[in-house]
């Protein structure tokens, strides 16, 4: 079994603006593909982000034990924010694909981004 993360991207002005961010239920569509792929042992976690704007950009200048330079806001401005992911743990790309098909942004006007995971050995 492969692990993928599947990157959910959002137009920038369809985000969750509806709601306050420590409110936030997530739409039917989300809530059905969760509990779907939940029931099927294929989601291994997932989670939604707050809004861009609530994001802070660290970067060190001058390479490692350099000054951290930190900036409000995101790295990027860009037409499609990244509004949350799932963990999917599929038998191949082809599974993961099917899986990641089936979340709304897929047909909502956004975008699933699906990438295998690199196990990170500690």
């Amino acid at each position: 079994m492969a692990l993928y993360a599947a990157l959910v991207y959002l137009p920038a002005g369809e985000y969750w603006t509806d709601q306050p961010e420590e409110v936030h239920e997530p739409s039917p569509g989300y809530a059905e593909f969760a509990s779907q792929a939940s029931a099927a042992g294929v989601m291994q976690g997932g989670q939604a982000l707050s809004l861009p704007e609530m994001a802070t950009t660290i970067t060190v200048a001058g390479g490692k034990g350099g000054d951290l330079i930190i900036t409000d806001g995101p790295y990027a401005e860009a037409k499609e924010v990244l509004g949350g992911f799932f963990m999917i743990e599929a038998a191949d790309l082809d599974e993961a694909t099917r899986w990641a098909g089936k979340i709304p942004a897929a047909w909502e006007g956004g975008k699933v981004e699906l990438r295998p995971v690199v196990p990170m050995h500690t």
